[in-house]
C-alpha cells in the first residue's frame, strides 16, 4: 500500500511540474535505452533548493515505481524538522534521516542498500545559498558519505544527474517558487564497474572514498556552472 501511495504522490507531483514548468535534458555520451530495472543510484550534483523534487519531471513512470517500490533517499535531520518535512518521507519507499555525523543514523541508510535498492543521494549534503556557500558560510563539497553506497554497490548502474539548480525557482528563504522557468540538467548514464574502473584510471594513487569525492568535484566544476548560467539568464 505504501508503494502504491507513493507511486500516485510521484506521478500527481510529475504531471503538475510538468504543466508549469519546462525541461532541459540532454545526455553525456550516447543516449541510453530507459531499462532501468538495474539501476542502483542516482546522484544529484549542485543541491541548491528543498523543491528538488520537481526533477521528477524528467521521469517516466518505470522510474517513479523504481522511486516507490525500492527508493531510499537520505534526508538531513534539518530538513526534517522543517514544515515540508513531513512530505518527503512520502518520495521514496525508504526516507531515512541523518544528523551531520558519521554515525548509527549513516549505518541505517546503509543498511537498506542492498541488490535490489535505488539509492538517491545528493553528494554535498547540504543546500547552497544564494551567495554559492552553504548555510554556514563555507564552500559547497562533496562529502564521502556516497562513497560508503558506491563502494557496497559491484552491478547495477548509476545516474549521475548535473543540475544547474534551482534558484531561479526557488531561493533557500523564499516562502513560494516562480513558475514557467526552465530546470537544466545534464546525464550520464553508466555502469557500476565501468564508473569503479574509471577511478582507479584516473586517480590511481587514490584511495576509494577520495577518488569519488575528487571525481564527482571534478563533474560538477565542469557542467553545473554553464547550467546555472543558463537558468540565470532567463
Amino acid at each position: 500500500m505504501q508503494s502504491i501511495m507513493t507511486f500516485f504522490l510521484l506521478t500527481a507531483i510529475q504531471i503538475l511540474s510538468r504543466v508549469f514548468y519546462r525541461y532541459d535534458v540532454e545526455y553525456l555520451g550516447p543516449i541510453p535505452a530507459r531499462q532501468w530495472g538495474n539501476l542502483r543510484a542516482i546522484i544529484i550534483l549542485n543541491h541548491t533548493s528543498l523543491y528538488e523534487p520537481l526533477l521528477v519531471g524528467f521521469a517516466d513512470s518505470k522510474l517513479l515505481w523504481l522511486f516507490a517500490r525500492h527508493g531510499v533517499l537520505p534526508i538531513a535531520e534539518k530538513t526534517m524538522k522543517r514544515k515540508i518535512g513531513f512530505f518527503f518521507h512520502f518520495l521514496v519507499r525508504h526516507a531515512v534521516v541523518v544528523t551531520r555525523q558519521r554515525d548509527h543514523t549513516w549505518d541505517r541508510v546503509l543498511n537498506h542498500v542492498d541488490e535490489k535498492a535505488l539509492a538517491i543521494i545528493l553528494p554535498e549534503g547540504r543546500m547552497k545559498r544564494a551567495d554559492g556557500l552553504d548555510s554556514t558560510g563555507r564552500p559547497m563539497t562533496v562529502r564521502g558519505g556516497i562513497a560508503d553506497i558506491l563502494e557496497n554497490l559491484h552491478t547495477g548502474r548509476i545516474l549521475l544527474l548535473h543540475s544547474g539548480g534551482l534558484h531561479h525557482i526557488q531561493v533557500p528563504g523564499q516562502k513560494l517558487p516562480r513558475l514557467f522557468k526552465t530546470l537544466h540538467v545534464r546525464m550520464e548514464l553508466t555502469e557500476v564497474e565501468d564508473y569503479k574502473a574509471k577511478l582507479e584510471q584516473d586517480f590511481p594513487d587514490v584511495d576509494f572514498r577520495g577518488a569519488v569525492i575528487r571525481e564527482l568535484t571534478a563533474r560538477r566544476d565542469l557542467h553545473c556552472p554553464e547550467l546555472e548560467a543558463m537558468a540565470k539568464g532567463e
